[in-house]
């Protein structure tokens, strides 16, 4: 028999049982949607993470402070950062380009007869350019306002629909922080969430001179931004900054440092490995579902191996080769795979579409992870098609014809 003769054959020993193949590739169809429905989240969270780093960038560390120590225990008391040490910093350290002190608190902002208590933060003008932001109106305060003390605001994007107010009806107007008038000088565009931080969206900025002595009477730092000189030099910059601030907090050497360092690329990237391994574990289990719908398929074949004896007797008897009967049955367990993949595949993309809409998380379909879907799929049915493949091959022809 011919290749075309054999798989015409198959095709429609199928659709004779169109129910049964149905629910036989069921399994398939479900293993398949699971495994790409699981991936598609993981590379499209993982997609999310490696985009917020490049927004974010890799050269940045975050200074916070610690619990004072002494000899090896904990004391009650919290260790201030001060401007002095930012000012230390940007002086002595070697491998850092720029240091940016803020400090900040939750205070009411009011405009008209809206008031609403949100994040105001006091920083440094190259804050802006640390941090990456870019701004949607306006501009962001310049040294000379920081140097001068003088009362402006930079609004987050979403203050202006706190406030209940056009963001170009806010730019060159009033807000009250605190009672104290401020002109707005500029809105920040979007940025979403920084690691460590308040939300940079929901916080009003203003110059750090001004609100060092106008809002909140201390030099108490909230974190120092640094920025590294050279992007691959972490290791460097993390030593250069504990060499600075220790020698500033006059710390002995058998003494814990009393503030803490965090790499934000370091964050993210534990974070983004953590989700690939639970994709991968999701995945393995959705995996199973497959193995367990190849099994129903071996299952049914040889059902139909033991339903059509006396059809493959009489094939045999007319002259079907061992090796045009093995293939049919074959052919019948691929195709069973196969369309219960491509199913499987246009049921996962939209399993994944629901669930990335209803809970507004990111995915992502690779033609890797396709392909893969596919070829396990035709593994499966090529794996548990051969046993009842061979099962139906060697059928003595005299003993076929006399079976019940």
């Amino acid at each position: 028999m011919s290749w075309l003769e054999i798989v015409r054959v198959a095709l429609a020993a199928l659709r004779s049982t169109k129910l049964r193949s149905l629910l036989t590739a069921l399994g398939i169809v479900i293993g398949v949607a699971a495994v790409i429905t699981m991936v598609a989240l993981g590379r499209g969270a993982q997609h999310a993470v490696e985009s917020q780093l490049q927004l974010l960038g890799t050269d940045l560390l975050t200074i916070s402070p610690g619990q004072s120590y002494w000899r090896g225990v904990a004391r009650g008391e919290r260790v201030s950062l001060t401007s002095d040490d930012a000012l230390a910093l940007m002086r002595d350290g070697h491998a850092l380009k720029a240091a940016a002190p803020s400090l900040g608190n939750d205070l009411q902002v009011k405009v008209g007869n809206r008031n609403v208590n949100v994040d105001v933060v006091a920083t440094t003008a190259e804050f802006a350019s640390v941090q990456r932001f870019t701004l949607a109106l306006g501009r962001f305060f310049s040294p000379a306002d920081d140097y001068g003390r003088r009362r402006v605001a930079v609004l987050g994007a979403d203050i202006p629909d706190e406030l209940e107010a056009e963001a170009t009806n806010l730019v060159g107007g009033e807000i009250l922080i605190r009672g104290i008038p401020f002109e707005v000088v500029g809105v920040l565009a979007p940025k979403g969430e920084l690691p460590g931080r308040d939300d940079p969206d929901e916080t009003v900025y203003i110059p750090f001179r001004t609100g060092e002595y106008r809002i909140f009477g201390s030099d108490r730092l909230q974190s120092i931004t640094v920025q590294l000189a050279h992007p691959d030099s972490a290791d460097a910059a993390v030593l250069d900054v504990e060499r600075v601030l220790r020698r500033e907090h006059r710390l002995r050497p058998d003494q814990a440092n009393d503030f803490r360092i965090r790499d934000r690329s370091a964050f993210l990237t534990a974070q983004a490995e953590a989700r690939e391994t639970l994709t991968y574990l999701l995945a393995g289990i959705a995996a199973v579902s497959l193995i367990v719908g190849g099994i129903g398929i071996m299952n049914i074949m040889l059902v139909s191996v033991t339903e059509r004896t006396r059809e493959i007797g009489i094939r045999k008897a007319l002259g079907a080769t061992r090796r045009s009967i093995l293939l049919q049955f074959l052919v019948e367990a691929l195709t069973l795979c196969l369309l219960g993949g491509l199913c499987g595949i246009l049921l996962g993309v939209l399993a994944a579409a629901v669930v990335a809409r209803l809970n507004g998380w990111a995915v992502l379909v690779t033609p890797a992870a396709v392909a893969m879907a596919v070829g396990f799929s035709g593994a499966v049915g090529l794996f548990f098609g051969v046993w009842p493949a061979r099962r139906a091959a060697r059928l003595d022809p005299i003993e076929a014809l006399r079976y019940e």
